[in-house]
């Protein structure tokens, strides 16, 4: 038997607010959140791939704003671990925000850089196109590189929100990738529990970046210890439509 921990959901508005107070009133810099983020996404590709990177191939899509830079991060870590990493950008290096683009300089010194194979020969695809921050239909250019990667037949991970997927509405745009699994940082965020989002958000997980119960409070918001137990943890859908999580009722201890 299971029971629900339920959790506020965010908009798009309401998520641009907490990274705000993050940096602006709790000195915690951009740069250790997009490093959280990559981290907890390189973690849940180790998941998804059966918990050995070593030798598998991974496709890593990174615009050039903050989402790209987490994948940018994950990129880094799912090398280190042993797979056999290839990136694909969006945009032009030289067009990458300043953190982000310090991550992308990281990586050409370690040697990656542009991908040198593509979506069908990898064993998992990393979406992280476009965040929670999308506003009407994505670009031409982009729209035909997630048809690509959704033609691909490879299992997608995205990060925050499947891109081409509004993160307050859940409506999809003409293109939108189509995730097995959607990695979603902090809260979930609203578009990701609308019925009609289901096909393209996948399972959905949520990972922790670090934000401080206080945050919360201070916009209104009332958050329990949700990742007492892991980083990572499942979210779902109960009847009202909040995001839950999923936790075991604790089994009476044979000694009583």
């Amino acid at each position: 038997m299971s029971h629900r921990l339920p959790m506020p959901a965010l908009t798009s508005a309401q998520m641009a607010e907490v990274d705000r107070l993050m940096v602006e009133e709790f000195g915690i810099e951009l740069i250790q959140m997009m490093e959280q983020a990559g981290q907890r996404l390189a973690e849940q590709a180790r998941r998804m791939l059966g918990g050995d990177l070593a030798g598998l191939r991974i496709l890593v899509t990174s615009g050039g704003g903050n989402n790209g830079g987490g994948g940018l991060v994950a990129a880094r870590n799912l090398h280190n671990h042993g797979a056999q990493v290839a990136v694909g950008i969006s945009t032009a290096p030289q067009a990458f925000g300043s953190v982000p683009g310090q991550h992308w300089r990281t990586l050409n010194q370690m040697g990656l850089g542009l991908a040198d194979f593509g979506p069908a020969q990898a064993d998992l695809i990393i979406d992280a196109l476009v965040g929670y921050g999308l506003r009407g239909q994505p670009t031409p250019a982009l729209a035909a590189r997630i048809d690509r990667l959704n033609s691909s037949g490879r299992p997608i991970l995205a990060l925050d929100v499947p891109s081409g997927l509004n993160a307050t509405t859940g409506a999809a745009a003409e293109a939108c990738i189509r995730s097995a699994t959607t990695l979603t940082l902090a809260l979930p965020k609203m578009g990701l529990l609308v019925e009609a989002a289901r096909p393209y958000v996948g399972e959905l997980v949520l990972a922790d970046i670090g934000v401080p119960p206080a945050l919360y409070r201070a916009l209104g918001l009332e958050v329990g210890p949700i990742f007492s137990k892991a980083d990572i943890i499942p979210a779902g859908w109960n009847t009202d439509g909040k995001a839950s999580l999923r936790r075991r009722r604790p089994r009476p201890s044979r000694l009583s």
